[in-house]
């Protein structure tokens, strides 16, 4: 059974004026999806359509790779096991799902009332690392399924597709999961860093893989699986925000930003053009 899967009205991005690329309006009488610019819904999938939009961005773990389970073990491992410190899945998805680890071990202590040294935060997120480096190098990972199906389908309709990443081993994640080339662009943790781009919940990333894939923000699609993401394909300002619900977090999902919500990427599909 899926967990959760809807298709949910965006709010303003500013009171009293229309959000600039996307479907929502609050003049007199609106305030809702306009039928032009919403996705087609058919029964349990979702239906994309080449002509409105030109890219869409993948998030790496938990969208496409099965790697966002690794992470959580990481986590645990460093605040769990080593610190002595509870780390709930909850906690995974609040505090540190999408974000840079820094980032992301900084708010996780801060939510249990810690300060630390920002130099203590760096030597604490990157034994998390190391620890996530281990159990990728000895597990592996692979691909979804769904996301792969979509992918190909994105292909044969000639619509580009990129991908983002919080972490500095996309490539050896894409590696394991036989998914290197695949990606018009691909912008990550190292990306970022080399930049100066700020993390999730800023839009930035996004920002960047829409440009590399040569489309506008507001004709390209972001999916994503981390509360964050979500966040950050509503601020910056994106056509469409495709939700990946795998945990049972939907209803968050949507209240965060995502316009659709699926359990998987078998339930979106690409809509067939006919030849001009």
């Amino acid at each position: 059974m899926r967990a959760f899967r809807t298709v949910v009205p965006r709010p303003p991005a500013l009171q009293g004026g229309r959000r600039t690329g996307v479907a929502w309006s609050n003049e007199p009488g609106r305030g809702q999806w306009e039928h032009s610019t919403r996705p087609t819904v058919r029964g349990d999938t979702v239906e994309l359509d080449p002509e409105r939009y030109d890219a869409v961005v993948f998030d790496l773990d938990g969208v496409v790779t099965d790697t966002a389970s690794v992470h959580r073990a990481a986590w645990r491992r460093l605040f769990a096991g080593e610190l002595g410190m509870p780390f709930t899945d909850e906690d995974y998805r609040r505090y540190v799902d999408g974000r840079p680890r820094y980032d992301g071990a900084a708010a996780f202590l801060a939510s249990r009332g810690l300060t630390m040294p920002p130099d203590r935060v760096r030597e604490l997120a990157d034994r998390k690392d190391e620890y996530f480096t281990e159990l990728l190098r000895r597990d592996g990972t692979t691909a979804f399924p769904g996301t792969v199906a979509l992918l190909d389908q994105l292909a044969a309709a000639g619509v580009a597709f990129g991908l983002i990443s919080a972490s500095r081993h996309c490539a050896e994640v894409l590696a394991a999961a036989g998914l290197t080339g695949r990606f018009g662009a691909v912008v990550d943790g190292l990306t970022a860093a080399e930049l100066g781009l700020p993390g999730k919940p800023d839009p930035a990333v996004f920002l960047l893989a829409a440009h590399r894939l040569g489309a506008q923000p507001r004709r390209t699609v972001v999916v994503e699986d981390a509360l964050a993401g979500v966040e950050a394909g509503r601020a910056g300002g994106f056509g469409l925000v495709i939700g990946v619900d795998r945990t049972g977090q939907g209803a968050e999902l949507a209240a965060h930003g995502a316009d659709v919500v699926v359990a998987d990427l078998s339930e979106v599909t690409v809509r067939k053009v006919a030849p001009a």
